[in-house]
């Protein structure tokens, strides 16, 4: 069963991972109504992308900067103030103890959510493995999952696959956002954990993170209606 304050429109966070504002500028017009929450990452924010949090903000619409932030904790702070100042959604910090617990208290005054960023999408068990960590990307993840519980973490970014999972654990009293959506028939890319819009909701998801899906659509903004709609038909 899905939280029902979500707007089902508002459940799809269309990731402008493009080199330009002027590309940002001219997907934003292209999809118009159809999208209200984007997500803002290196790439767009490197090259002088974060203003654009603020207009989008001024706009109405949702922002979800995907920054990861990880560092010591003074500094970790000090970006989460700044972030928050923009008048950002959503901002994701790496998923270690002192790093979440910094993002958590720096955040406190404002309407700015936190999400743990558990292990990225793209790895499998082989490339935690091979970074060092004994667990599986499934054990890693519920342990993160459950120290930011802990801490007082707004929501987890975590694939689809772990949803299910990780629902269990947390409730309905944490957001999960899942990058690795795809609709049917679309390339994976260079993701290795990922699931359609449909089944995503079905495990558990609140929000769903699709990039090169929409932005590579010959109709951008049909695409992001047919997610939308399928996302409308998986909620119940």
């Amino acid at each position: 069963m899905q939280p029902v304050n979500i707007a089902h429109r508002d459940r799809l966070i269309v990731a402008l991972d493009v080199p330009t504002i002027a590309a940002a500028e001219a997907m934003i017009a292209r999809l118009g109504d159809s999208v209200t929450f984007y997500k803002i990452g290196y790439q767009l924010a490197y090259v002088g992308g974060l203003p654009l949090v603020r207009q989008l903000a001024g706009a109405g619409k949702k922002v979800f900067t995907d920054l990861k932030l990880h560092d010591i904790g003074n500094t970790v702070a000090r970006g989460v103030e700044s972030v928050a100042s923009l008048g950002a959604t959503f901002l994701t910090v790496h998923a270690y103890p002192q790093t979440m617990k910094a993002a958590v208290e720096a955040r406190a005054g404002s309407s700015l959510k936190i999400l743990a960023v558990t292990v990225l999408t793209s790895y499998d068990d082989g490339d935690l493995h091979a970074a060092g960590y004994r667990l599986s990307v499934s054990d890693l993840v519920e342990a993160r999952a459950q120290q930011a519980q802990v801490l007082g973490v707004d929501g987890i970014v975590c694939s689809p696959e772990e949803a299910a999972s990780l629902r269990k654990i947390v409730g309905h009293q944490m957001n999960l956002v899942t990058p690795g959506i795809r609709p049917a028939g679309a390339a994976s890319g260079d993701q290795k954990r990922i699931m359609t819009p449909a089944r995503a909701i079905a495990a558990g998801a609140d929000y769903l993170v699709v990039g090169r899906p929409v932005l590579e659509a010959p109709d951008p903004k049909a695409a992001a209606d047919a997610i939308v709609a399928e996302i409308a038909q998986a909620v119940k």
